[in-house]
C-alpha cells in the first residue's frame, strides 16, 4: 500500500494557501484600515488648520458685511462713508491747548539705496517716495510757514546732501526735480545721513525744534563705526528722530524714534505711506520740564522771547535793486526793517543783520497749532433742537431729511444724521466742512474761534 504522504502533502499545501489567502485578506483589510485612519486624520487635522486663520486675517474676518448698497444699489455711498469715518476719527484727537514749537527746522532723509527700485508700490518705492516727499514738503510749509527744511540722501554707504535749509518751499522742491541727481545706488547708511543731518542743525538756536525725517526702504544699513553712540549725541542735541519704513521693522529704527520721542510706521501700501509721512506735518507737543525744588505740581513755564522785523513789500513799479540773497536785479522784493537790505521772499534770515523777517498772515497762521478749532460735537438727533437749521451754516447744502442709525456711529463720533455742531457758536456743519474747518481754515466760520 503506498504511503499516505503526498496526501499530507497536498493537504497541507492547501491549508497553506487558505491561510496564506485569509492573512493576505486580513493584512490587506487591517493595511486598508490603517489608511483609512489616517486619512481621516489628516482630513481632520487639515480642517482644523483652515478652521484656525493666522492672527493677521482677524482685521478683514467678513469685511464685506461693512460695505452695504444704498438705495440705488450702488456702493458709492458705501465708500464715502468709510471714508468720512477715517477722516472724522483724526479729529477726535485732543484738542487742548499744549506747548508746541511754531519755528520748525527739519531734515527730509531720502533712502536713494538699490532697495527702492523694488516695484512693491508701484510704479517704484523711488517713484512713490519722491511724488509723496513733495507733496509733503508743500503742504509741510503751509503748514509750517516759519519753518525750514533741508534734504539728505543716502546711498553707497555715505550721506549727500540734496538740499541745503531753506525756508522757501521753492528751493526744496527744486531739489528733489533733479531726478538724475537722486539716482538709487549701493546700500544706505543711516549713521552718515545722521551725523550729517545733525551737524547741519548743530548751530540752530534752542528756541527751534530739530527733527529728522527719515524715508527707509532698505533692510540694512553701511554704518562706519556704532550707530549707538550717534543715537546718543542725537539724545544730547534733543534732535527727535521719526522714520516711514517701506519694507520692515528694524530694531534700530526702532531704537531711534522712541529714545528721541519721533513716531514709527510701517507703510502697508501706498496710501498708508502717505498717512504716516502727513501724520508728521503738525509740530510735537513739547513736555514741559517738572521742577523738583517747587514741587511735583508746578512745571517748568519759562519761554524765549524771540526778535522778528515785519519787512515793507516793494510792488513790481519800484526801480530795480540788487538782492542781498542772490545779488539779482529785480524789482518785486522786501526790505529789512533793520538794515533796509533786499530780500526775495519771506520768511527768512536776513543775510546782513540776522534778523528774522516773517510777515503777519505767517505768523498768524503758524499759531493754529497752539490754539486749534475745538471739536464738533457729533449731533444724534434733532429731538432737543427747537429749530434746526436745513442747511450747513458753511456751504448751506442742505442736510439729509431722513438717516438710518448706523452701528457704531456714535462710538466712532459720528452723527447718523449728518450734522457736527460747534460746542461755542452752536452752529451745524456737514461732514466735509467740518474737516475742511479743521484741516484747512483753523477757524470755525460762526464764532471765528
Amino acid at each position: 500500500m503506498p504511503p499516505r504522504r503526498i496526501t499530507n502533502i497536498d493537504d497541507s499545501d492547501s491549508d497553506i494557501s487558505i491561510l496564506d489567502d485569509v492573512d493576505i485578506e486580513a493584512r490587506g483589510k487591517a493595511k486598508g484600515k490603517g489608511k483609512a485612519v489616517d486619512r481621516g486624520q489628516s482630513s481632520k487635522s487639515k480642517s482644523k488648520a483652515k478652521e484656525q486663520p493666522y492672527a493677521w486675517e482677524a482685521t478683514y474676518t467678513r469685511s464685506w458685511d461693512t460695505v452695504q448698497e444704498d438705495e440705488a444699489g450702488s456702493l458709492q455711498g458705501a465708500v464715502e462713508d468709510l471714508i468720512a469715518r477715517g477722516r472724522r476719527r483724526r479729529l477726535l484727537a485732543p484738542a487742548a491747548a499744549i506747548r508746541r514749537t511754531i519755528i520748525r527746522h527739519l531734515i527730509l532723509i531720502l533712502d536713494l539705496s538699490a532697495s527702492m527700485l523694488d516695484r512693491d508700490m508701484r510704479p517704484t518705492r523711488f517713484d512713490l517716495m519722491l511724488q509723496y516727499a513733495r507733496e509733503f514738503v508743500t503742504e509741510w510749509f503751509d503748514q509750517n510757514p516759519l519753518g525750514q527744511i533741508g534734504i539728505v540722501g543716502m546711498r553707497s554707504g555715505v550721506g549727500e546732501r540734496a538740499g541745503e535749509m531753506s525756508g522757501n518751499p521753492q528751493d526744496v522742491l527744486r531739489a528733489m526735480h533733479e531726478r538724475h541727481k537722486l539716482e538709487p545706488a549701493g546700500e544706505p547708511s543711516l549713521q552718515n545721513a545722521i551725523e550729517m543731518a545733525r551737524s547741519s542743525m548743530s548751530h540752530l538756536p534752542t528756541h527751534s525744534s530739530r527733527e529728522i525725517v527719515i524715508i527707509f526702504g532698505s533692510l540694512t544699513t553701511c554704518d562706519p563705526g556704532n550707530i549707538h553712540d550717534t543715537l546718543d549725541e542725537c539724545i544730547k542735541d534733543k534732535i527727535r528722530i521719526s522714520v516711514v519704513a517701506l519694507a520692515a521693522e528694524m530694531k534700530i529704527c526702532r531704537d531711534l524714534c522712541d529714545k528721541t520721542g519721533g513716531q514709527f510706521g510701517v507703510a502697508m501700501n501706498e496710501g498708508h505711506f502717505k498717512d504716516l509721512l502727513f501724520e508728521l506735518i503738525p509740530p510735537p507737543a513739547q513736555r514741559a520740564a517738572v521742577s523738583r525744588a517747587a514741587g511735583a505740581s508746578a512745571t517748568n513755564l519759562s519761554a524765549d522771547l524771540m526778535m522778528m522785523g515785519f519787512p515793507t513789500r516793494l510792488p513790481n513799479t519800484s526801480p530795480p535793486s540788487l538782492c542781498v540773497c542772490h545779488s539779482e536785479l529785480k524789482s518785486e522784493g522786501f526790505l529789512c526793517p533793520r538794515c533796509a537790505a533786499k530780500v526775495c521772499d519771506v520768511p527768512t534770515d536776513c543775510d546782513i543783520c540776522g534778523l528774522m523777517i516773517v510777515s503777519s498772515p505767517h505768523l498768524a497762521r503758524s499759531y493754529h497749532h497752539l490754539f486749534p478749532v475745538k471739536a464738533y460735537k457729533a449731533v444724534e438727533s434733532l429731538v432737543d433742537t427747537p429749530n434746526p437749521s436745513p442747511t450747513c451754516h458753511a456751504c448751506s447744502v442742505n442736510f439729509a431729511d431722513v438717516a438710518l442709525p448706523k452701528p457704531g456711529s456714535a462710538m466712532e463720533g459720528m452723527s447718523p444724521i449728518g450734522r457736527y455742531r460747534c460746542p461755542d457758536c452752536h452752529h451745524d456743519f456737514c461732514t466735509d466742512c467740518d474737516v475742511f474747518v479743521h484741516d484747512v481754515v483753523h477757524c470755525c466760520p460762526g464764532c471765528g474761534k
